[in-house]
């Protein structure tokens, strides 16, 4: 069994834990994946979910312009040395 003691860390308004690399190989994680926190008896789970690969046609579906911004649009000012 991989075990390790850490501590909870403020993380802007949230609360966070950095797993130990051991901890991370142990459990097969890696760097962005994306996973399931529940509590169950008191007990923070964490379980991995599969890597999705999406389609251009399914990210787009996704996409929500009210959550990410919608479309940039150009200023009539001048930034640095474009010329429009």
């Amino acid at each position: 069994m991989t075990e390790a003691i850490l501590d909870i860390k403020q993380w802007g308004n949230n609360l966070g834990v950095r797993l130990p690399a051991a901890i991370a190989k142990a459990a097969h994680l890696h760097n962005h994946q994306r996973v399931r926190v529940s509590v169950e008896d008191d007990k923070v789970i964490i379980t991995p979910l599969a890597d999705e690969v999406l389609t251009l046609e399914q990210r787009l579906a996704r996409f929500d312009p009210e959550r990410h911004g919608g479309e940039a649009t150009a200023t009539a000012e001048e930034i640095g040395a474009e010329r429009w």
